[in-house]
């Protein structure tokens, strides 16, 4: 009888053992099995509809979003002439005439086709794969036009209406911020301002009505008491809601507010 019992606990520890190998063994198998999705399962490119294995192929990829640009360094619009070695701050007519309340805007590239394609994607059809597009290339951007003393300190996307967040079922500019701030290397926070107001879509209003529209819109939730603040959005325009919501940060106590939008229409 104890031989046998000893006989049992040995067996019983044996399958002990081979039901833990199983375990990390069948882990790591499904650990793998994105990436040999993404292998055996390609997708078409968001752009041309080609056969891809990322969100775009590679002629998309090099073919659109290589803009160098000037720009207004405050709102990003596109601007004439070039670039000179000896001038590191652009600033345009508007900007002059009636600064912002936000200090700087770094944007991917302009809202146009067939760029535009892929935020209308985005917003409205829940493709979230090209929020990590636009995320890993602002990215891309800060790292070039930030230094580490500029690098903010948080990073929040601009919030939609609960309503609003509630019929879409995700917020576009999150799902951008949230990778992109990953990159960056800084925290990001979905809840640092909240929208009061569930304001009319900007898209149908003009400038003025815009300005209006979002005037008092927004509340800072957490302490931001001399921060460095980044805002994410997946297209600007007018920067009525940007500038709305960047003077809501600096009469928290912001230091310095920085936009990250994915595109920018070319004019105001």
């Amino acid at each position: 009888m104890p031989n046998r019992a000893f006989r049992w606990s040995r067996s019983g520890a044996s399958c002990h053992r081979f039901r833990e190998r199983f375990v990390r063994v069948a882990r790591r198998s499904i650990s793998t099995l994105p990436a040999l999705a993404r292998l055996a399962l390609p997708n078409l490119c968001a752009l041309c509809g080609n056969m891809s294995h990322r969100t775009l192929c590679r002629f998309c990829d090099e073919s659109w979003w290589n803009e160098a640009r000037l720009r207004c360094t405050v709102c990003a619009v596109p601007l004439s002439g070039f670039r000179r070695a000896s001038v590191t701050r652009y600033r345009c007519g508007n900007c002059i005439a009636t600064p912002p309340a936000f200090d700087a805007t770094l944007v991917v590239a302009d809202y146009r086709a067939p760029l535009d394609a892929l935020a209308v994607g985005l917003k409205f059809r829940a493709r979230l794969a090209l929020a990590h597009e636009f995320a890993r290339r602002l990215a891309w951007s800060a790292a070039d036009a930030l230094d580490e003393r500029d690098r903010p300190d948080v990073v929040a996307p601009v919030p939609l209406s609960a309503r609003r967040l509630i019929d879409r079922g995700y917020n576009q500019a999150w799902e951008i911020a949230r990778p992109c701030a990953k990159a960056m290397g800084v925290r990001s926070d979905a809840a640092l301002v909240r929208r009061m107001i569930d304001t009319a879509p900007q898209s149908k209003l003009d400038r003025d009505a815009r300005r209006q529209n979002v005037g008092r819109a927004f509340e800072v939730v957490k302490p931001v008491q001399d921060l460095h603040v980044a805002i994410v959005d997946d297209v600007m325009t007018t920067g009525a809601t940007l500038d709305a919501l960047a003077r809501t940060l600096k009469a928290a106590g912001a230091r310095r507010v920085t936009n990250l939008v994915a595109l920018r229409t070319p004019k105001n």
